[in-house]
């Protein structure tokens, strides 16, 4: 499918930028011209895949987080979210429903669930030691 545009941002893992990371992808998309209900599943999706990265990718240090956004033909939005975090062991496992790496931290262990409900498509790779990389699409069906 061809891409109509394209971002990319880059960022420090700091919870501060999970605001700043929905926001600039809910600009971009506003281009297709989003229903209110769309434009609010892909900040949500957007804010639990940029909260894994700073809570499980980094643990304790620093790290980077890099969005890239595209606008492809027929309405469609591909996001792709990527760390250079710790990596997840088991991604099956990971994305059980309620299952979580930080217990002791009162989480609820339901992002993946969040991001694959609110989007069309999800797909996760991940390696230990080198990252994770996540990848949303969503079809625009606008105003």
């Amino acid at each position: 499918m061809k891409t109509l545009n394209e971002m990319k941002l880059t960022f420090p893992a700091h919870s501060a930028n999970e605001a700043f990371s929905r926001s600039a992808v809910s600009s971009f998309v506003a281009q297709l011209d989003p229903r209110i209900d769309e434009l609010s599943d892909i900040k949500t999706a957007v804010s639990e895949a940029v909260t894994n990265c700073i809570v499980h990718a980094y643990r304790d240090r620093d790290g980077t987080i890099e969005i890239t956004a595209r606008i492809l033909e027929g309405g469609e939005l591909w996001i792709k979210i990527r760390d250079k975090g710790c990596g997840i062991e088991n991604i099956e496992k990971a994305m059980e429903p309620m299952y979580t790496t930080a217990p002791d931290e009162d989480r609820a262990g339901l992002g993946f669930a969040v991001m694959e409900s609110f989007m069309d498509r999800l797909a996760v790779r991940s390696k230990v030691g080198v990252g994770t990389t996540i990848t949303m699409r969503k079809k625009i069906e606008g105003r």
